[in-house]
């Protein structure tokens, strides 16, 4: 899933140093620290004095910040428990060769007796940053180009000034340790990611290496994760350099991708890349490096400053700008560890402090003000064993920082309190009748409300709002268009059978006026996964509930958690509901207009809401049986309507006593219909995979958002992949809605899958399947403590003369061990904390 267009997720894989805190010499000891550590995160190098951690993907430099400083919260306490320290260094000045020994493992025993000495002498320790690149072909490219940017990003990690006990003169000599590898340095330029391939397997057959591993150009794209992986730089003693390394690099990695499709090609002289990466590894911070577009020496910081500039577009596009500027700032302020490490050579005279310097670094406080810290900033009981990767709150035990007043609050309650809030929170829903019904039930239902609030951070809820008009202005042009000259079916860009084979497809839709606005109001349900990007899961553009409930959580949350009520950097969503009124009075026709909200009565499992809005928008509230049509004009409840908010499935309204007339008021002009009838062709499964084509078709720009992976099981070869994938896809009804029908393989059982098998193949063309997202999760309290569930945001968008996405959206959570959030199934909501745009 690609998500947002434009972000791309960031991974760091970060090698530490083990010393002897007593001799401050490396000992080969990795292997009873990583007995201590979890496999998944943490494993071993080349050296047995290495430990390496991997961090997590993230779409935010935060995040990757915090998991960063978490991994070595984790590793540094496994250490303090056996008197070994952590060090985050190019290299450590304090080594004794012969008391060293390679990790025991057949492929680096080859590696040994290949190349003897420089093997033995791989004492150094770097930082790996993986940007993700889909497309191998242009993750070659990119590489190639970006060789010229790398001797910058080298010199922001410059941390090895010594070894085997000597001064270098270097401010990095690590890398002319590592590039006495055979296949080390810059890479040369590729036509394809085949002749690459090619290349690294004519390597192989060679013997000179033994496998794609060893291919270790300073940038080159990863064998096994579709990345393009940075390699150049020094492990970093600060987790606020690794952060600002990995915004440069994701941002020249995102104008390099916009230059090679925007073409021509381009070739670097890699000469003068060696030359600059030299100049880089000799000078660090401190001196010159070589400007990459004029090729002559500047001040590093100079150089440095150039290229953040000249990287603003897509810094700013990432969101990165003010971070990445101020970590900048920092860095050349304080200058390289290595002159660091020199300066604590020259006030003590001993390299033992200069290992101090770098274990202290490596452990900082500082961390505390950015990241994390090396302990939590607040511990809770309401936390014991928590554990999800890719949870918006909560990242490694850490609690993110938009989230600490809100967990400080939780704790002081704590278990008990939090449960008295929950008597407080059902007493006042059953006497506001925030209930519903489900089918098949005689007693009603109280909505599951859960009382952790959820915040959408500031620039990803911009970029929704961005982003989901694009969508909605092409469905809406969609809609007039197949209910008109159906040009995008002549045109060929869309299949004529998505259109006439829909359940969605109805001849009233024709029966409305050119002109008229047919979505007036659309819920699209966002997924968010567990790096942080967002995607649409589903449009709703017939009935779409929602935003209705968006309120009443608010007020819900003032009643019984008062403590928890946003302050004022955070938007109301009763705003929400002022902009709905305002799109439904734009696009009714009388004067004065008047909004009637159709509901289908108490039994109706949406009652609750379409009350509220009535009464919250000086509307009527009717049903079908209320309607009338007088003198050409609808009546509700004996006052004359120009607008039906239609909260009712179509069939019911046309069905109801005045329904055809109704239509023909419409046809008119006379009513307007929001949302049009007919308009569920355009939130059918199977359109749903052509969306970003309509984006293309209709307003000639690239989609803003992307779509989850859809199969249509009626395309041969789309229903084979389906069948054979069935326990790793999720499974819809082309028509579904509520969750209905919905069968999620990895969670399913073995009947359930045969079943679902059975399904499709008897009517394939009923079915949809759609790639499993590793969706994010937050906290949510369930008697005892907080727990992880699985959460989506359902975001409306207003349509009038421009399209508005109001700041009031429903985060809809589902029950444990489900993914599925509807609340027909199980599933509740929660408040939702969002910026004041």
């Amino acid at each position: 899933m690609a998500g947002l267009a434009g972000p791309i997720a960031v991974g760091v894989e970060e090698e530490f140093h083990v010393v002897d805190v007593d001799t401050r010499h490396l000992v080969p000891r990795a292997g009873v620290l990583l007995d201590q550590l979890p496999a998944d995160r943490f494993t071993h190098e080349l050296q047995r004095s290495v430990v390496e951690a991997n961090s997590r993907p993230f779409i935010r430099l935060e995040d990757l910040g915090h998991d960063l400083t978490a991994l070595r919260r984790t590793v540094i306490q496994a250490a303090d428990g056996l008197g070994l320290g952590i060090v985050a260094a190019g290299s450590v000045p304090l080594v004794d060769l012969e008391a060293l020994k390679i990790s025991p493992d057949p492929r680096y025993e080859q590696m040994l007796a290949d190349y003897q000495l420089l093997t033995r002498e791989q004492l150094i320790c770097g930082t790996q940053v993986h940007a993700e690149v889909d497309n191998r072909d242009l993750a070659v490219a990119v590489a190639h180009r970006l060789a010229p940017w790398l001797p910058p990003l080298l010199a922001l990690s410059s941390s090895s000034p010594y070894w085997l006990g000597s001064d270098t003169g270097y401010a990095s000599y690590r890398p002319l340790i590592w590039q006495r590898w055979p296949t080390a340095g810059p890479v040369a330029k590729f036509e394809s990611a085949a002749e690459y391939d090619q290349v690294v397997g004519d390597l192989v057959r060679s013997g000179v290496i033994t496998d794609p591993g060893m291919i270790y150009f300073d940038i080159r794209p990863s064998a096994h994760v579709p990345t393009v992986e940075l390699r150049i730089c020094d492990a970093c003693p600060r987790v606020s350099d690794i952060v600002l390394i990995a915004g440069l690099f994701r941002a020249l990695v995102a104008r390099e991708l916009e230059a090679v499709q925007r073409g021509p090609d381009r070739s670097v002289r890699l000469e003068m890349v060696r030359a600059a990466t030299w100049r880089a590894a000799r000078s660090g911070l401190e001196g010159d490096l070589v400007d990459p577009v004029e090729g002559v020496p500047g001040p590093a910081a100079e150089v440095i400053g150039r290229m953040v500039d000249g990287l603003r577009p897509q810094l700013e596009e990432s969101g990165d700008w003010e971070l990445v500027t101020s970590l900048a700032r920092q860095a050349l302020g304080r200058g390289s560890s290595s002159a660091r490490q020199r300066r604590a050579f020259v006030r003590g005279g001993r390299l033992a402090d200069v290992v101090d310097l770098v274990i202290a670094e490596t452990r900082s406080e500082e961390w505390e003000t950015a990241f994390g810290g090396p302990t939590p900033r607040m511990r809770t009981s309401l936390l014991d064993g928590y554990d999800a990767p890719g949870d918006e709150a909560i990242i490694e035990g850490t609690v993110r920082e938009p989230y600490q007043p809100v967990l400080r609050t939780l704790d002081r309650l704590g278990p008990d309190g939090l449960r008295d809030r929950e008597q407080r929170r059902d007493r006042y829903q059953r006497r506001n009748d925030m209930t519903f019904q489900v089918e098949g039930e005689d007693e009603s239902r109280i909505f599951p409300f859960d009382l952790v609030p959820r915040l959408v951070p500031p620039g990803e809820w911009a970029e929704i709002q961005r982003a989901l008009p694009q969508r909605v202005r092409a469905l809406e042009a969609f809609l007039h268009d197949v209910y008109g000259g159906r040009q995008i079916i002549g045109d060929g860009v869309l299949p004529a059978w998505v259109v006439d084979e829909s359940p969605g497809y109805r001849g009233s839709g024709r029966r409305i006026p050119p002109g008229t606005v047919r979505c007036a109001v659309a819920g699209l349900d966002l997924v968010r996964d567990d790096v942080g990007r967002w995607a649409v899961l589903e449009d709703n553009l017939r009935v779409p509930s929602g935003i209705g409930y968006a309120v009443a959580n608010r007020r819900l949350m003032a009643e019984v958690l008062p403590e928890l009520v946003p302050g004022p950097g955070f938007a109301d969503p009763q705003e929400g509901l002022r902009v709905l009124r305002e799109t439904l009075l734009a696009v009714g026709t009388g004067d004065p207009r008047t909004i009637a909200v159709v509901s289908g009565g108490p039994d109706d499992s949406a009652h609750y809401e379409h009350r509220m809005l009535a009464e919250e928008m000086g509307a009527v509230l009717a049903g079908p049986a209320d309607l009338t049509v007088r003198n050409g004009h609808v009546e509700a409840a004996g006052r004359r309507v120009d607008v039906l908010y239609r909260r009712i499935d179509e069939n019911d309204l046309l069905a109801g006593p005045a329904g055809q007339e109704i239509l023909e008021a419409a046809e008119r002009s006379a009513v307007v219909l929001a949302n049009a009838p007919g308009n569920g062709v355009a939130d059918d499964k199977c359109l749903y995979r052509y969306v970003p084509r309509l984006i293309e078709y209709y307003l000639g720009e690239q989609p803003l958002i992307d779509n989850v992976t859809t199969y249509l099981c009626r395309d041969d070869g789309d229903r084979e992949q389906v069948l054979d994938r069935l326990a790793e896809l999720v499974v819809k009804p082309v028509d579904g809605f509520g969750g209905q029908g919905v069968v999620v393989g990895p969670d399913a059982s073995p009947q359930e899958l045969r079943e679902a098998r059975d399904r499709i193949l008897a009517s394939p063309d009923r079915w949809v399947a759609q790639e499993t997202v590793r969706l994010s999760t937050h906290p949510a309290f369930d008697g005892r403590r907080l727990s992880p569930r699985v959460v989506d945001l359902r975001a409306f968008v207003c349509l009038g003369e421009t399209a508005v996405v109001p700041a009031a959206a429903l985060t809809r959570v589902a029950p444990a061990e489900s993914m599925i959030v509807n609340s027909s199934q199980g599933g509740g909501s929660k408040d939702t904390w969002l910026p004041r745009g």
